[in-house]
């Protein structure tokens, strides 16, 4: 009897010819996917940062260090040179103004001293004994004084009597001339006699008004002098706290070398230093905030030092409203300086991938966040978090912003799970 042979749906040939056609059209899409001109690499979705374009409020501002230093600091300069010989007080005391903080000594400086007080001496000795001259001189002029006005008095009484007896005939004419000559002699000798005494009076009085002159100017000196030895005694100019006292007992110091500084205690400063790139977009008045003890702080612009070292320059900021307790001296702040105002945009977190791009381009990821391919993106400004963009991406996307350093120059990247 004959049996029924049931035919086979799914031969081996048509099994093979099946897979053929599959690997073929798997080859040809290899082909297609490895020579359509994209260069391709796979990456781990655990080794990069994916992040999403954000709109959000966004403020252009650098991060800058900042050094807190007081308001006012005076600095303390040897006034004179010398040997340091006593120290009152040691560096961060608090000084009262006038107390002393260190002595030195000059021996030369003290000699002069003591020899522009000789010369002081001597010349207000020399004033004394030509003012005892000029005044004995002036009394001499007044007794010849008073014996040619005698004299004039005597010659007119005589010349009168004679003129009288010559009228009358009682005594004769030489006579009578010689009364008159006499006379007339006796006061052109008066006369002299009085522009002499007036000539002495006007040089005794100029000589001795030089001699007050000289003898103020050596003292007005003298006490220059004594000053100067004063200084050897370095006393503080204002209250406040003594800071960088460099003087050793023992130590000479030069003429103008820096001895310290005190630091008015009134309040604090910070003094910033800025990269040069930035020095026509600062001025006085931008405002800059920092963070300290868990707390805000704001900052403003109170001065510019535009003269730029080593590629950066100064500027100094003072305290917006309170200022935190506990900061001292020297301490180091962490300042966000504002460059702009606050305003809307759209903000890219900030990454390595700038190192590479230079903002001119970045991964973007597919809709299902299997690919991310290159575009081109045109950056503005930035804040210590993110950048502004301003065209090639929209709120929504998401872009890779970690390092390309092994990326190459890969056009597409296909993201994968391990």
């Amino acid at each position: 009897m004959d049996r029924v042979i049931a035919k086979k749906k799914w031969s081996t040939k048509k099994i093979l010819t099946i897979a053929g056609v599959t690997a073929l059209v798997a080859l040809l899409a290899g082909s297609y996917y490895f020579t359509s001109g994209k260069s391709r690499l796979n990456v781990d979705t655990e080794r990069i940062t994916i992040s999403e374009i954000k709109k959000g409020i966004f403020q252009e501002n650098i991060p800058v260090n900042g050094i807190v230093l007081p308001v006012t600091t005076i600095y303390l300069d040897a006034t004179e040179g010398g040997r340091v010989e006593e120290k009152y007080v040691e560096d961060g005391a608090i000084m009262t103004k006038g107390q002393p903080i260190l002595r030195l000594s000059n021996t030369d400086l003290e000699l002069s001293l003591s020899n522009q007080e000789t010369q002081v001496f001597n010349v207000l000795t020399q004033m004394q004994i030509s003012k005892n001259n000029a005044d004995q001189n002036t009394i001499t002029r007044l007794n010849q004084m008073a014996e040619v006005d005698n004299a004039v008095k005597e010659a007119e009484r005589v010349y009168n009597v004679n003129r009288k007896l010559y009228a009358q005939k009682a005594i004769g004419s030489q006579e009578y001339k010689s009364s008159e000559n006499l006379w007339n002699y006796q006061k052109t000798r008066k006369d002299l006699t009085t522009d002499i005494l007036k000539k002495d009076s006007l040089s005794n009085r100029q000589q001795i008004a030089q001699m007050q002159q000289s003898y103020e100017r050596m003292q007005n000196a003298l006490q220059l002098m004594r000053k100067k030895v004063g200084d050897l005694v370095v006393r503080a100019p204002v209250d406040g706290q003594l800071t960088s006292l460099d003087a050793e007992i023992g130590q000479s110091k030069n003429k103008g070398e820096r001895l310290g500084q005190i630091d008015v205690l009134s309040g604090f400063k910070v003094r910033v230093d800025i990269d040069e790139h930035y020095i026509s977009r600062i001025f006085t008045g931008l405002n800059g905030s920092f963070t300290f003890a868990g707390k805000d702080y704001r900052l403003t612009i109170k001065k510019v030092y535009t003269q730029v070292a080593n590629g950066r320059f100064q500027v100094d900021m003072e305290f917006e409203g309170e200022v935190p307790k506990g900061i001292r001296r020297g301490q180091t702040l962490q300042i966000r300086l504002a460059l702009s105002d606050e305003k809307q945009a759209l903000l890219l977190p900030k990454g390595g991938f700038y190192q590479q791009t230079g903002g001119n381009w970045i991964y973007k990821l597919n809709d299902a966040g299997t690919v991310a391919y290159k575009v081109d993106i045109q950056l503005g400004m930035q804040s210590p978090d993110n950048y502004e963009v301003l065209s090639g991406l929209q709120p929504g996307d998401k872009v890779i912003t970690s390092s390309y350093e092994n990326y190459g120059n890969m056009q597409e990247l296909i993201l994968k799970k391990q």
